[in-house]
């Protein structure tokens, strides 16, 4: 019988590429990113529509190149590495000091984030439903909390199916606040200079980093996590690519469709409700389930990071501190107005990780140019 080399072994390994994993792995990265920002068009409105035609496109292009970057770096590192803790990946890009400092930061701001998800879900039934916020922030803290209690495969299952459907739904609706107002676009960018909208910085290129700096410090150990599950380098690769894309692609779809309709969204806790109700009420009801179901896919591997950076997967302690961590990320996100806690988490946050984003690059550049294996 035929022997198979130890390289024909590795090169068997390396081609496995499931087209319904990378799809899941896609799913998973677009679900975690949508949140409560993206889904109701207030983290877009801040990070892009806000600046007009460069905040657009050229946010929208820097966002593509560096999240498909990252997303790709994350996924194979972890596919490689299979780290026993997906926290280790800090450690592996800016070593041990900076590494812990990495690690410690990220899980507080992973923390602040899920409140603000649980902010937007109280938003959205106050001013969509005209219900307590706090309805809508407990549902969605008990619902996330039952959800992390049985791990991250399950988390994988529900969020990478129900992902991207509410992208396509996004997508749908910006183009529709397109179509309804094609000339509203020009109108929208002549007319940013003499409104007063919340911005998350001075102008679109550090805005557009400090996007992906605050996405990155929620991606880095969840992806690694699913990395490791990956049967080859190239699944974790597509799947980090496939889902940048999409992702990217959505936020400046939406975009141009929020700066169509900039008059009117401006100062709105739920931009993408104003878009929908121009169509109809029942629109409008079914994206404000679509925006919960897009808090909820983002608020779950969030509380999920937390808890098992100090505790294994579906331990007695893990699921304790999961709930702990619920309640108390409950009474924190339904103190401030939800778009104040966008502006003020997400943009501090954001810079803190541009300078992750260097190390990482720092790291990759000298493994290239050295040819190390990751």
């Amino acid at each position: 019988m035929a022997q198979t080399s130890p390289t024909q072994a590795h090169l068997a390994t390396v081609e496995k590429t499931s087209l319904r994993r990378v799809l899941t792995y896609a799913g998973a990265i677009v679900a975690f990113l949508i949140g409560s920002g993206f889904a109701t068009g207030q983290e877009i409105l801040q990070y892009f529509a806000s600046y007009g035609y460069w905040g657009i496109f050229g946010t929208g292009i820097l966002v593509l190149a560096l999240m498909t970057y990252v997303a790709i770096e994350f996924f194979t590192v972890g596919q490689a590495k299979k780290f026993e803790r997906p926290s280790l990946i800090f450690h592996y890009y800016c070593g041990k000091h900076l590494g812990t400092f990495f690690d410690f930061f990220s899980i507080l701001f992973v923390f602040l984030s899920f409140t603000v998800m649980v902010a937007g879900a109280g938003a959205v039934f106050e001013e969509h439903y005209g219900m307590s916020k706090y309805i809508g922030g407990i549902g969605l803290a008990i619902a996330v909390g039952i959800s992390v209690w049985f791990g991250l495969k399950s988390l994988v299952d529900v969020i990478g199916k129900i992902g991207p459907l509410i992208v396509v739904i996004a997508i749908a609706l910006g183009i529709v606040g397109i179509v309804q107002n094609p000339a509203g676009i020009a109108d929208g960018n002549a007319l940013l200079p003499g409104l007063e909208l919340t911005q998350a910085s001075t102008n679109w290129f550090m805005s557009g980093l400090s996007y992906v700096g605050f996405c990155m410090l929620w991606l880095a150990a969840f992806l690694t996590a699913l990395g490791k599950t990956a049967r080859s380098r190239r699944e974790a690769a597509t799947g980090g690519l496939v889902g940048a894309i999409a992702f990217s692609v959505a936020c400046i779809i939406v975009g141009l469709g929020l700066l169509a309709n900039i008059t009117r969204v401006g100062g709105t806790e739920i931009p993408m409700l104003v878009l929908a109700s121009d169509v109809g009420p029942l629109l409008a009801s079914g994206i404000s389930v679509m925006i919960l179901a897009g808090i909820y896919t983002t608020a779950v591997p969030l509380l999920w990071t937390v808890s098992s950076r100090f505790f294994a997967d579906k331990t007695p302690r893990f699921k304790y501190l999961t709930i702990a961590l619920a309640a108390a990320g409950t009474v924190i996100g339904l103190i401030l107005p939800f778009s104040q806690m966008v502006n003020l988490v997400y943009v501090i946050n954001g810079y803190v990780g541009i300078l992750l984003l260097v190390l990482m690059l720092v790291k990759t550049g000298t493994r290239l140019v050295k040819r190390q294996p990751l």
